[in-house]
């Protein structure tokens, strides 16, 4: 698919990696729909960012894991911006869910908005898609689709759903939609991360070093555009998913 002139809808796509994603696209000429939950400042210099690139952009807000928001969100889209060929899914919220607890908001949140939420807004996509009898679902994922992480119950859970959802789209939507997965590793470093944890997460990677924002853009719009890769994913981690056996092995 030729990402020029497409409408690109990315989930979370006001901060952090899924700015960067919405930038992306709307840098190789895609007009952008940029959805938000709750950051409207963000999403608005997001949005004027893109515009930059001679492209429109449209703010949204909607939780996705809300299916009359999504209804809603989709109508406004179609209404400013015509039908959706492209779509990122990488809203996610990142919030610790430990084992066992009795507080299960957490759970609910995180989960609501990678399995439900994912769901929602493909099903919604997809309608689109299929009258173009075109398009293109890029899921953002990570290494909990392989791994356990502590503490993040609800997120190795959700994304691992994720993971699931991928292939089972690609399956239910040929041969006109392609669905793959980008799995970045350590790109872009939380906010609470000291210089301490910033430079020891690098060496966890076979490169011992970070990447950056632009290389899991790359591959997005890589993935958009390759037109016989389908149901599959890309990991954009350093080669971080086998870098325990640097040193030895067992």
């Amino acid at each position: 698919m030729i990402i020029k002139g497409k409408t690109a809808l990315i989930t979370g796509g006001a901060v952090r990696i899924g700015k960067a994603i919405t930038l992306g696209l709307a840098k190789a000429g895609a007009n952008v729909v940029i959805n938000y939950h709750s950051n409207a400042e963000e999403a608005l210099k997001t949005a004027q960012e893109a515009e930059s690139y001679g492209v429109a952009a449209l703010t949204v807000q909607a939780n996705v894991a809300d299916l009359d928001q999504d209804r809603k969100m989709f109508d406004l889209i179609h209404e400013k911006m015509g039908m959706v060929d492209i779509l990122v899914n990488s809203a996610s919220p990142f919030q610790t869910t430990p084992v066992p607890t009795d507080d299960f908001t957490a759970w609910h949140i995180v989960t609501g908005v990678l399995v439900n939420g994912s769901f929602y807004v493909s099903n919604l996509a997809a309608k689109d898609m299929l009258v173009k009898k075109e398009g293109a679902i890029i899921n953002i994922v990570d290494l909990t689709i392989w791994e356990a992480w502590p503490n993040f119950t609800a997120h190795t859970v959700g994304k691992s759903a994720l993971y699931a959802l991928n292939r089972q789209l690609a399956l239910e939507l040929r041969p006109y939609i392609r669905v793959n997965a980008v799995c970045p590793g350590p790109v872009l470093p939380p906010d609470d991360y000291s210089e301490e944890k910033i430079a020891r997460t690098g060496t966890k990677t076979l490169l011992d070093r970070w990447g950056t924002p632009e290389d899991v853009v790359k591959t997005v719009n890589f993935l958009i555009e390759s037109e016989y890769i389908n149901a599959d994913v890309i990991r954009v981690d350093g080669g971080q998913r086998y870098a325990i056996r640097k040193h030895e092995a067992g």
